[in-house]
This record gives structure tokens, C-alpha cells and sequence, in this order.
């Protein structure tokens, strides 16, 4: 081979090599893999002070209904959370590993972590699975440059939005936000907004159920103290979750102690080797 064909780089784009292999294994019978068909309802609007976050606690095994008080909202880190719609697994995996990065890059830096590095970091790995990973995001945030809110696709298709909603009991949470949102709101009547699109997509879809799940992020999310959660309207528990976590308190270590293993090895004639 002569020198100049090795020295020729690689070209970029995407590789179609397998396409022909998947024509030919569906030809032979069989069947793609299809998406599953899971049950939420989340949303998240700006309001006047910061974020507000909303979901509702049902988690569906197909029919059956797995789990009534499913968390669906995600710590990100103290001044961001994030709401996960789709296969419990995954949104869990994803933003679970992404808060571990953000806290590692807190450590570096010393300082708080920004909306957008979350932001970048999902989409970067849900655009790398290719939509595989089933976890569709509402992002919410405070940092130094104000509040954000943004929506996260499976693809890792993105949107910045004063107020969104995602799921399956996405529509009717957002004919409550498109006919009631508006700018500066207070805390008071941004939350009650959110409960009731969370509480219509309960109403109209038999994937989302149970109670109402509320986190309030500020921009002085750091000094605020927890408040009780609003009294419950008609049937539905509701709950709020205020973005405050103390700092973390070291532990004392009083005594260490060392014990030794110490264990009897027999050595023994080996016999014939066994083949591999």
C-alpha cells in the first residue's frame, strides 16, 4: 500500500453501513423495536422571583398502575431541577449521571452551576443515543444570569420557553398555561397555576394520576426557609418542594481500627491445563 493512501484522513458524517444489514434482518422477519407507551404530565413556567416546576406521582407499567408516589422531579444541583417524563429508568439514569458531573464541576470551580451546563450536557448525551434513551426533560433553573426554563426532546432537540409542558398529558396542561400564563407572576399564583395544568392533565389522561409534585427555585434559593406546603384543593394531594439543601456538615472521624486477614493458601500439583 503506497504512503499517500494511508496518510489520506478519514472523511466525516454519518456511517449508513448497517443499513442494508437492517433491511435485510426486518426482510427476514424481524420486527424494529417500537417505543413504550408511558404516562406524565410535567410542566414549568418563569414566574416574577424565579422557576416553578410541577408533576404529577403515577408511574404505569402499561395498564397497571406501578408506583402512586413516583418522584418525577430530579435534583440537579441546589439551584436547578429538572422534571423527566418517559421511562422512569432512564430519566433517572440521565439525570442522576449529569447531576454527578455538575457537582464535580462545582468542585473544580467553586462556584454554582449554570443552566446551561445542564442543558448542554443532556442534550449532548440524549443526541448521542439517537432517541433510544426514552426521557423527555423540563429543565428549570436560577443561576447569576436569571431564571431559565427549557425543554429537552429524546432526540436532544431543545426549546427555551417562558412556560412548557411535556408528557402525555401534555396538551391539557398547556390549554391551562396558554389561556391563564402571564408575565410576573407572584409565587403564590404561579404555583396554583401550575397545580391546575398539572391537575388537568389528571383529569384527561389515565397515565398521569395521584398527587401534585411543586418545586419553587428562587433567585435566592440559598436563604430561603422551607414554608408548608398550600392547603389541598378538592381531592388531589399537593405538595411543595423548596430548592434548599444546607451545607453539608462534616463528620468526625473518632477511631479507626485495622484488623489483618490473614489466610492459608494450599498448594497443590496441577494437572492437565484445560483447553479453551
Amino acid at each position: 500500500m503506497c504512503k499517500a493512501a494511508i496518510d489520506v484522513p478519514m472523511k466525516g458524517g454519518f456511517s449508513f453501513d448497517l443499513c442494508r444489514r437492517n433491511e435485510m434482518l426486518i426482510k427476514k422477519g424481524l420486527q424494529s423495536p417500537s417505543f413504550l407507551k408511558t404516562g406524565t404530565t410535567i410542566v414549568g413556567l418563569i414566574f416574577q422571583d424565579g422557576v416553578i416546576l410541577g408533576a404529577d406521582t403515577r408511574a404505569t407499567e402499561g395498564p397497571i398502575v406501578a408506583d402512586k408516589n413516583c418522584e418525577k422531579i430530579h435534583f440537579m444541583a441546589p439551584n436547578i431541577y429538572c422534571c423527566g417524563a418517559g421511562t422512569a429508568a432512564d430519566t433517572e439514569a440521565v439525570t442522576d449521571m449529569v447531576s454527578s458531573q455538575l457537582q464535580l464541576h462545582r468542585y473544580h470551580t467553586g462556584q454554582e452551576s449554570r443552566v446551561v451546563t445542564a442543558l448542554t450536557l443532556l442534550k449532548s448525551h440524549l443526541f448521542s443515543y439517537q432517541g433510544h434513551v426514552s426521557a423527555a426533560l423540563v429543565l428549570g433553573g436560577v443561576d447569576v444570569t436569571g431564571p431559565h426554563l427549557h425543554t429537552i426532546y429524546p432526540h436532544g432537540s431543545t426549546d427555551t420557553l417562558p412556560f412548557a409542558t411535556m408528557g402525555s398529558g401534555s396538551l391539557a396542561a398547556m390549554s391551562v398555561f396558554e389561556s391563564k400564563y402571564r408575565e410576573g407572576l407572584t409565587r403564590d399564583e404561579g404555583v396554583k397555576l401550575v397545580t391546575e395544568a398539572i391537575c388537568s392533565g389528571i383529569f384527561n389522561d389515565l397515565g398521569s394520576g395521584s398527587n401534585v409534585d411543586v418545586c419553587v427555585i428562587t433567585k435566592v434559593w440559598a436563604n430561603r426557609v422551607p414554608e408548608k406546603p398550600p392547603v389541598a384543593q378538592s381531592s388531589h394531594l399537593q405538595s411543595t418542594k423548596e430548592a434548599i439543601h444546607s451545607q453539608r456538615r462534616l463528620v468526625k472521624v473518632l477511631l479507626t481500627r485495622i484488623t489483618p486477614l490473614k489466610q492459608m493458601v494450599e498448594v497443590t500439583e496441577a494437572g492437565d491445563a484445560m483447553e479453551e
